[in-house]
């Protein structure tokens, strides 16, 4: 079944895993055999042809560099400069791979429709061009608010203001703090660009005031539930309930510490923990059964998010095993409707009421 996957960290791998995305997934495990600067060095799961394995025809793809004060222990640039000429690096690796035939660019309606027609045209997938939608992952590489417009010319149609962390524009996970005056100009700006927000990361402080002051879409491309996993990496119940109301789709990951409780990194392992792929269908039930219905759920796996086989359901191979959820949805009673909409209905929708 054509397959959304509304968050993969392709330039992150690209250009500091140093992986050869265009190469099989064997191929790039091969070439990472015996190095150990990465906990999932020979462990990735992704690849271009592991996605048209899987039939996964449109991603949303990141850019990704955060900013890190001198206080700040987490890996980062330590200034926005250096944080946004990493993100254009990472544009540049994108055109590359246009250039190359791999993947094409999507940011409006148009070249949406365009897309799914082709993929769709009952030919041989494996060697069409995958469609990505570029998204910036933590806002802290916008040197000044005015880069985001230059960054929109660019191509760029989503932003999560917040990563891991104290931010630039908004606090992210294990952070608390509510949004400054600059986050909240940086959302002004979105909304006037029709620039859709990632509500995944943002902080609870950060997260309601988001949910107060943005009138426009409203996504999370991969974020779990709460109730399951009790961290605030999670949305708890009443945060579910406000994207609902507000239109969003929720993409559930495939982090497995934020799929099953009690998870040690560096111990636990997914067969331990008995993390497979229903318990991401155990955290898309549970906002179904918020919803009342299946509008509000979508897959954003996050897969080589940082992680790979070892912190990631012991069922799923490569990203290509997405397409087993169809099965295991309609073993939990969803509809064949239901299931198209997790599967890629519930964000084209999305899109084409965000990009009208």
């Amino acid at each position: 079944m054509f397959t959304i996957d509304a968050h993969l960290d392709l330039s992150m791998n690209a250009m500091e895993w140093n992986r050869d995305l265009q190469l099989p997934v064997d191929a790039i495990r091969s070439r990472e055999a015996g190095q150990n600067d990465k906990p999932d060095r020979g462990k990735g799961v992704v690849s271009f042809p592991e996605l048209r394995k899987g039939n996964i025809g449109l991603v949303v793809a990141t850019q990704i560099a955060r900013y890190v004060a001198p206080d700040n222990n987490l890996p980062g640039w330590y200034s926005p400069q250096q944080a946004w000429s990493q993100t254009q690096g990472q544009l540049a690796w994108y055109k590359a791979m246009e250039e190359a035939g791999e993947i094409i660019m999507i940011k409006d309606k148009q070249g949406l429709e365009q897309h799914l027609a082709y993929w769709n045209d009952g030919t041989p997938n494996d060697k069409k061009r995958i469609g990505y939608i570029l998204s910036l992952e933590g806002a802290d590489s916008l040197v000044t608010v005015g880069h985001l417009e230059r960054a929109y010319h660019a191509g760029l149609r989503a932003v999560g203001p917040a990563h891991y962390g104290p931010g630039r524009y908004a606090n992210g996970t294990d952070a608390t703090g509510h949004l400054n005056e600059q986050g909240r100009q940086l959302l002004k700006e979105m909304e006037k660009l029709n620039i859709i927000l990632d509500a995944t990361h943002l902080c609870d402080d950060a997260f309601w005031d988001a949910m107060d002051l943005f009138n426009g879409p409203v996504w999370a491309s991969h974020n779990n539930c709460r109730t399951l996993v009790n961290h605030n990496r999670q949305f708890s119940d009443d945060m579910i309930k406000t994207l609902i109301q507000k239109g969003a789709v929720i993409g559930g990951a495939l982090d497995a510490w934020m799929m099953v409780p009690g998870w040690i990194r560096f111990q636990s392992t997914p067969e331990t923990m008995n993390c497979n792929l229903e318990k991401m269908v155990d955290h898309l039930d549970h906002i179904c059964q918020i919803a009342g219905n299946s509008l509000h759920v979508g897959i954003g796996s996050d897969l080589d998010g940082a992680f790979g086989k070892e912190q990631c359901p012991y069922d799923l191979e490569t990203i290509a095993d997405l397409q087993s959820l169809p099965v295991l949805l309609s073993k939990r009673g969803y509809t064949a409707a239901d299931i198209e909409n997790v599967m890629h209905g519930n964000w084209l929708r999305f899109l084409r009421n965000a990009w009208k």
